[in-house]
């Protein structure tokens, strides 16, 4: 048993305790989350100039972002693809990205394309230790944090 299950009392997929003889459902990664938006021509205008994505055109003309070895897919709201969140809407997500580039770099980048930085740069713990980060918002005022591993000589502090 992993140590946050342990310490969340986790529960395995048909709802016995962990330490029952059934097998857990292990997961590897993150594969796409959705984003719904109010429009879809903006989205992609800011993940690509502001966040270095690449649109990518999918299965009948459906729209996402590429980054990675991740995406982002686009749902116009009221015109979501089935199925769906329960209450899809825009401006609910709160997502944290790692830069490829310095924190520096990043933050500049982004004051160039004349978009605002909300806080940061800031000390954070990030799913595999701590970050450096900075946040701003997308046009649909969902919250964007931007960050680097810290000591790797990429944060602001490192």
């Amino acid at each position: 048993m992993h140590a946050l299950q342990a310490a969340l009392g986790a529960r395995d997929i048909l709802g016995t305790d962990s330490g029952d003889n059934v097998d857990m459902l292990t997961l590897a990664s993150i594969d796409h989350v959705v984003l719904t938006v109010r429009d879809i021509d903006a989205t992609i205008d800011f993940y690509t100039r502001v966040l270095g994505m690449t649109e990518v055109t999918f299965a009948g003309g459906r729209k996402a972002l590429a980054f990675g070895a991740q995406k982002i897919n686009l749902h116009v709201a009221g015109a979501e693809f089935e199925p769906h969140a329960e209450r899809p809407a825009p401006g609910t997500a709160d997502l944290c990205f790692l830069a490829a580039v310095p924190l520096a770099e990043a933050i500049a980048h982004v004051r160039a394309c004349a978009v605002a930085i909300e806080e940061g740069p800031v000390p954070r713990t990030g799913a595999t230790g701590p970050i450096e980060s900075f946040y701003l918002r997308d046009p649909d005022g969902n919250l964007i944090e931007v960050a680097n591993p810290r000591g790797q000589g990429l944060g602001v502090r490192d």
